[in-house]
């Protein structure tokens, strides 16, 4: 009951003489300072939200037009036009304050018409997206005006949200447009009888039932800030009933060749350190918007820190998207603060204050309080040990489990503390990394244990749990439905290099500074988990063991070229590395497949992802003809013109994701559509995506070439497919993650790896001698990232 007397604040008892009332100093300091901090932040939330909510315009502005109308109207000029003495008719204020008063309503009226103006104006120019389809380096001059008009309304020194509200909607494309994108992109997959079939009925759908759902959906678009976000993240993701992890959730690496320090504790205590000193900066808008020539949307990163997926139980008789009536499903919740995380180690779960006296605490003192943690002889609880397995399970059992068992008393506050931590964080006694005589196999090793790990030492509804390891390796284990993997490995990326860069260790090790010793020792949470809840947990453990031990991974750094030799073909590195892949399929499974890569749509307000259908009539055109070079090589570059397939999806003239939307809106209306069932049940064999690096200023390629992280992967898509996730980093390098199910005997990673490694050479090799022959492709400007 030790944890249970540090809450207590003050205690009292009944005596003769009367009340005896013993007040603890020290707990009431800290519930003032808290109170403080928790003041200050709203302070900055309120000021932080005026100067959004004015931008481009600043607060400051106000006063200039104020002034400047006052001035006017003492040289006995009129601005507005008798306005303002339309106005001073009707304030019941004196003779001598009515001219000022309604100047200043005059100039406060016309400040706000200005900045509605301006937003206006930078939403028109943010919607322009001409300057994607450009030749690289050759800028027209529509393009050059446009470029100067978005900075003069751009303002100065944006906040991490303040382009939110001058965001174009996405757009909802024609349905003729989407239909005859998706018939070209399905035609290389299919004979001629099974095209001719589709195209009857894509052309029986356009022509009757997809025009009433049109007209709907375009209704949506009127009414919400996106028409695909809400229903990406509700149907995709949270009425998904089968377990999160592997199927789901996603993870990143450390730095592939170099651990900072080999003491868990440490490593521990700077990276927590460097996760909340991105938070302060988060809530404080401080973060620079990310961008590529045009900001993207910021919306992702709300939920970010304190936020959790709570499980629904399903009502329905069915388990998809045809049950959306007296259905739950799935909840994202977020809290605005949190001063704690919850650590897991062996079996144990205890809360850790990373806020003491109104301060964040040193990466000296978290690691003191980390090292507790690690020195604690105490077992875990009655059925607490291998209680994160729930997550890790079939959603409805948790679900259920969640409502019975942890509902009340002290395994609702126990919950509760886990799902209201900042994060998570995972103290394992393995050691991972890229080591030993074997480093494929670590990597490997590594991937599965960072993905799933032993399928109850994560807990993977958070947001994100960080896995410290015990030879000083880290990684990271992320929950997709409330972001994509880009807003993740930004706050990644700053933590790797800010750890290593800025906060640094000790000659011992250690994390620098000094530590105050009379910290209060981590909070163990306590648990009563009966037997039948005990049962629950060994069945949810055994679905999500057999789901990771089915699970096969294979990372590979690919060193013997990288971007800068792909540039010199003239062809993008993205383009590159996809005919690579789609070569590699076909040698590895004699056939073609329909090939998922991921764009995003962040140009959009609450933009998230879409699909870019990788495999064309002039992909397989090229691989078909490989062997005959000359020819090959004149089709690549045909072929690799996928980057205007992506720069379509960017810019809102995506396939998959608006005919996702149509499909929603027939089971909303209860009508069929063999068209879109079809659509929407073809299995992506091949999912890619580009792991993207977006703070590369943080990081020194040339003093520190060692310090690079081989990015993140995730799990198959398909049971009978590949998923594969790739990062270029600098222009030696390309890192890919493979994935695919032990169950299916016509898949092997390794061997699937080992047609990419030649794949890629073969392409190189073909088009070293054609350097000189000018491209028919340019690559984008700038280079786009990709979306897990």
């Amino acid at each position: 009951m030790a944890e249970a007397h540090q809450a207590v604040a003050f205690q009292f008892t009944v005596t003769p003489e009367g009340i005896d009332l013993q007040m603890s100093h020290q707990a009431l300091t800290e519930i003032y300072l808290s109170g403080m901090r928790s003041w200050k932040k709203r302070i900055i939330r309120l000021k932080n939200s005026v100067i959004t909510g004015v931008y481009p315009a600043s607060p400051s502005s106000w006063l200039f037009v104020v002034i400047a109308i006052l001035a006017t109207m003492y040289t006995r000029s009129d601005p507005s036009m008798g306005l303002i003495a339309k106005i001073q008719e009707h304030l019941p204020v004196s003779t001598q304050c009515q001219a000022v008063v309604s100047a200043v309503l005059f100039s406060t009226m016309l400040w706000l018409l200005l900045i509605f103006t301006m937003r206006l104006c930078l939403k028109q120019l943010l919607s322009y997206h001409r300057w994607m389809f450009e030749q690289h380096g050759k800028m027209s001059n529509t393009t050059k005006v446009w470029v100067a008009l978005v900075r003069i309304f751009s303002g100065r020194k944006p906040l991490l949200y303040s382009y939110q509200g001058s965001l174009p909607n996405l757009p909802v494309p024609a349905i003729k447009d989407t239909v005859k994108r998706y018939l070209e992109s399905v035609r290389p997959l299919m004979d001629d009888t099974k095209y001719e079939r589709m195209t009857k009925l894509a052309e029986e759908f356009e022509s009757s039932l997809g025009n009433r759902l049109q007209w709907y959906l375009k209704l949506k678009a009127l009414w919400a800030s996106n028409y695909v976000s809400d229903w990406w993240e509700e149907y995709i993701y949270l009425r998904g009933r089968s377990p999160i992890m592997v199927n789901s959730n996603y993870y990143g690496m450390d730095f592939l060749y170099v651990t900072p320090t080999p003491i868990q504790a440490a490593r521990a205590g700077n990276s927590i350190h460097a996760f909340f000193l991105y938070r302060r900066k988060l809530n404080k808008e401080e973060i620079k918007p990310v961008s590529t020539v045009i900001p993207l949307c910021a919306a992702q990163c709300e939920r970010m820190f304190n936020t959790t997926r709570t499980p629904g139980e399903e009502t329905g008789k069915e388990t998809d998207m045809d049950t959306h009536i007296d259905t739950h499903f799935d909840t994202v919740q977020h809290w605005q603060d949190s001063d704690y995380i919850v650590v897991y180690h062996r079996g144990r779960y205890f809360r850790l204050r990373v806020y003491q006296a109104g301060r964040l605490l040193s990466p000296r003192e978290i690691e003191f309080q980390i090292q507790r943690i690690l020195d604690d002889p105490s077992p875990p609880c009655k059925g607490e040990a291998k209680l994160g397995a729930l997550t890790a399970g079939d959603r409805i059992p948790w679900a259920k489990a969640r409502m019975k068992y942890f509902s009340s008393g002290v395994n609702k506050r126990s919950l509760d503390c886990i799902e209201k931590a900042a994060f998570f964080v995972a103290l394992d006694d393995d050691e991972q990394g890229m080591m030993g005589d074997d480093p494929a196999a670590s990597l490997d090793r590594y991937a599965k244990s960072l993905l799933h790990g032993k399928c109850y030492d994560r807990w993977f509804d958070k947001s994100f749990s960080v896995v410290y390891y015990k030879n000083g390796k880290n990684g990271i284990n992320a929950e997709h439905s409330w972001a994509d993997a880009p807003v993740l490995s930004h706050l990644w990326e700053f933590t790797l290099a800010f750890d290593s860069f800025q906060l640094g260790y000790n000659a011992e090790g250690h994390c620098k500074g000094d530590v105050d010793s009379s910290l209060p020792r981590p909070q163990k949470l306590s648990w009563e988990i009966p037997p039948e809840c005990e049962e629950q947990i060994s069945q949810s453990l055994a679905v999500a063991q057999a789901l990771a031990d089915d699970v096969d991974f294979h990372v590979f750094p690919f060193q013997d070229f990288g971007k800068g030799k792909i540039k010199k073909c003239r062809v993008s590195p993205d383009a590159f590395i996809q005919m690579a892949l789609q070569l590699a399929y076909y040698r590895d499974q004699k056939r073609f497949c329909l090939t998922y890569e991921a764009s995003m749509t962040r140009l959009f307000r609450e933009g998230r992802t879409e699909t870019v259908r990788s495999c064309t009539n002039e992909s397989r055109a090229f691989v078909q003809a490989f062997d005959d070079a000359h020819a090959a090589c004149a089709i690549l570059y045909q072929a690799a013109d996928h980057q205007l397939l992506y720069r379509l999806a960017m810019t809102g003239a995506g396939i998959d994701r608006h005919l996702f939307c149509l499909y929603v809106v027939s089971k909303y209306l209860g009508v069929e559509s063999p068209f879109l069932k079809e659509v929407l049940s073809e299995p992506w064999r091949l999912s890619t995506s580009q792991t993207p690096v977006q703070l590369s200023e943080m990081f020194d390629p040339v003093n520190h070439p060692e310090y690079v992280s081989p990015g993140g992967g995730f799990g198959p898509v398909a049971d009978d497919g590949y998923g594969v996730s790739y990062c270029v980093v600098g222009d030696c390098m390309i890192n890919f993650h493979i994935s695919c199910k032990r169950s299916c005997p016509v898949t092997d990673t390794h061997k699937f790896g080992a047609q990419i490694r030649k794949a890629l050479h073969d392409l190189l090799q073909l088009l070293s001698p054609t350097q000189k022959e000018p491209s028919k492709v340019e690559e984008s400007r700038p280079e786009v990232k990709k979306d897990l």
